[in-house]
């Protein structure tokens, strides 16, 4: 059987415009734009300035015992990124992919508290997404997931979604893009591992890796149990899509402004 695509009308929301990814973050570097920037800040300043003087300045925290670094992004008020403390290049390299490779996502949710505190108040775990892009889609060469608001119109379609996502691949429209949902159980990320999770759907997992990109959504399933649905794209280059799902984030962060509830009932959602 053709598997169901799943895809939802939503003009209200969409009338404000597809949310677009930043130029910075995806597509092809501009000839001036340094790829290493981020790999300069960590590695450069805030691991040494955490040795040194015990401080992660510029980044907002260090954990070398995890190999990670914190530092909050220029573009919007809640963005931050986990960068490692090591040279991962990004979604092609193979270190990710070891048995004792870092829980870059779980230690990724753990920073959803920064996002809160810069909006002053709390959300629901449905308004937060993680991101990292796709090789292609990226302009930085280390390895940095996203952590930020989800875009209203994209909680409205995975709210609708949830009934259908399941331990499989469920194919999703999102922002325009083909791409796949799963799903993953528990209050906290840590031990989901989601780049184990998409290599174990690959053929050839060390080719492939470097054309996907990875969003991990929180979520609430139906009947109550909190969750996770993890989505995933590829590279497509005959349709321009460059798998960057950062897209399905916002970094004006407009959920924030919707009242609880809101977002969900004045959707358009074909019964």
């Amino acid at each position: 059987m053709k598997p169901r695509v799943l895809g939802w009308c939503l003009p209200a929301l969409m009338a404000a415009g597809v949310l677009l990814a930043t130029a910075r973050a995806n597509g092809p570097p501009k000839p001036d734009h340094d790829p290493d920037v981020l790999w300069k800040i960590v590695h450069g300043r805030c691991v040494p300035d955490e040795l040194g003087e015990n401080t992660p300045a510029p980044c907002a925290a260090v954990d070398l015992v995890h190999g990670y670094a914190v530092l909050k992004d220029r573009d919007g008020a809640t963005q931050y990124l986990l960068i490692p403390t090591d040279r991962v290049t990004g979604m092609e390299d193979p270190a990710i992919l070891s048995p004792n490779a870092p829980d870059y996502f779980g230690a990724a949710w753990h920073q959803v508290g920064r996002v809160l505190a810069g909006l002053g108040h709390t959300m629901p775990r449905e308004a937060v997404a993680l991101a990292i892009n796709s090789q292609r889609g990226r302009s930085q060469n280390q390895l940095h997931i996203h952590v930020d608001c989800l875009a209203p119109e994209i909680r409205v379609a995975l709210h609708w979604a949830r009934p259908q996502i399941g331990a499989g691949w469920t194919p999703l429209t999102l922002a325009g893009h083909r791409y796949r949902a799963t799903r993953i159980d528990g209050q906290e990320l840590d031990g989901a591992y989601p780049f184990r999770r998409l290599a174990a759907s690959l053929a050839d997992p060390a080719r492939e890796m470097g054309g996907h990109t990875l969003v991990v959504v929180g979520t609430v399933w139906p009947g109550g149990r909190p969750g996770f649905i993890l989505l995933d794209d590829m590279v497509k280059p005959v349709s321009g899509d460059r798998a960057s799902g950062e897209e399905l984030q916002d970094h004006a962060c407009r959920i924030a402004h919707f009242e609880p509830g809101r977002v969900l009932r004045d959707s358009a959602y074909p019964q």
